[in-house]
């Protein structure tokens, strides 16, 4: 069982606010893995796929009372006919008991939740493989970006469309169609992979829906459920009410550079496709990294584009570039957006910066480093 000290950090620092801590990812990113990591001698975990924990947890406390571990995992929660109940009266009636509780999507995504918990629970957002655990897995960024990040996939040998494929099924079967009902396989893949075919675009709904040939309603509710199960990431612009700056049009990104790979034939990657993987991968970073500040990109209507900005108040901007060769960055949209938003960092992020430098581009100083000098930067967040 590989650690993942990252994850392990950020569940138990939740703990020390809350009694709840929601684990939510795709399929396959590791969740059940990293829940019975958790102190196992210390663990009760509990699989809700099991159509007998049903009759188990029909009395919450006499449950709950019975329980010698001070953790219990209730893993793929959703499962259970009342779990909303289930969670609330660990966290009220037992008030030292820690409790973790797994699913694909947010707690909102179901009816079954109607109480959602507010006060008693942190959302922790479990992303593909990061960039500094790529040694834990023994794996190359190369293969990272190829492969991606579920660990399943991630330590295959070989590339196979079989894993893609099937995780594609399941992920319909399993979450898209238990959790909002949608019924047709077909017409929802098709859209999934239009989607991963334009990862890291601007997204429009009606040029999608003619482009498939189906509603406009029918693509905004799927890819709110998308959006919902972690699948998409629709990244919105930011904006200060200028006349110049989009300010509704989102870009879109899939959850995992290996689907988008897949999705649009790369096989095998040739030297042009890395800088579009990179930049997804950066996006996976900061989400784990910094999760409690909206992720935004910037674009004015000359096309000048900014990857990824952060505002961290009226007065910081910080401001994230993404280069697979730094070398090639020239600072013009940059220039630009630092002329309307002048306070704040600027980062470029590139894999061959080690070690990290100051490099001064244009009129701008940009700190040229990689996703594990950024997270690890003092005043980051």
């Amino acid at each position: 069982m590989i650690q993942r000290p990252f994850w392990l950090q950020r569940i138990e620092q939740a703990w020390r606010d809350v009694p709840i801590v929601w684990l939510c990812g795709v399929r396959r990113s590791g969740k059940t893995t990293l829940a019975k990591s958790l102190s196992a001698p210390q663990l009760h975990y509990v699989n809700c796929d099991l159509p007998a924990v049903e009759d188990r947890v029909r009395d919450p406390e006499l449950f709950y009372r019975n329980l010698a571990e001070p953790v219990v995992v209730f893993d793929e929660i959703h499962q259970l006919h009342d779990p909303a109940r289930l969670l609330k009266i660990g966290a009220d009636a037992f008030p030292n008991l820690r409790i973790l509780a797994t699913g694909s999507s947010t707690l909102a995504a179901s009816k079954k939740f109607r109480d959602t918990l507010t006060g008693r629970k942190r959302v922790i957002h479990l992303t593909p493989v990061l960039w500094d655990e790529l040694p834990l897995f023994g794996a190359t960024l190369q293969k990272r970006l190829f492969h991606g990040g579920l660990p399943p996939a991630l330590m295959a040998e070989q590339k196979t469309a079989a894993f893609y494929r099937e995780w594609l099924d399941s992920f319909f079967a399993r979450d898209i169609q238990r959790l909002f009902g949608f019924r047709d396989i077909n017409r929802f893949n098709m859209l999934f992979e239009y989607l991963l075919r334009q990862s890291g675009g601007q997204f429009e709904v009606t040029k999608t829906a003619t482009a498939l040939g189906i509603s406009r309603p029918t693509v905004e509710s799927h890819v709110r459920a998308l959006e919902i199960t972690n699948a998409v990431t629709l990244v919105r612009p930011y904006h200060g009410g200028g006349q110049h700056e989009l300010v509704k049009q989102p870009k879109i990104y899939a959850f995992d550079t290996g689907f988008v790979s897949f999705a649009r034939g790369w096989d095998p990657l040739r030297s042009d496709d890395f800088g579009v993987l990179w930049e997804h991968f950066v996006l996976e970073q900061l989400q784990a990294h910094n999760p409690d500040y909206p992720i935004q990109y910037w674009r004015d209507k000359s096309g000048n584009e900014v990857d990824f900005v952060i505002a961290f108040g009226r007065d910081r901007v910080d401001a994230i570039e993404c280069k697979w060769n730094p070398s090639a960055f020239d600072g013009v949209a940059l220039e630009r957006f630092r002329s309307i938003y002048p306070h704040g960092r600027n980062f470029l992020l590139s894999p061959s910066a080690v070690p990290a430098y100051t490099a001064r581009v244009r009129s701008l100083e940009i700190q040229v480093c990689t996703p594990n000098e950024l997270s690890s930067t003092s005043s980051w967040g």
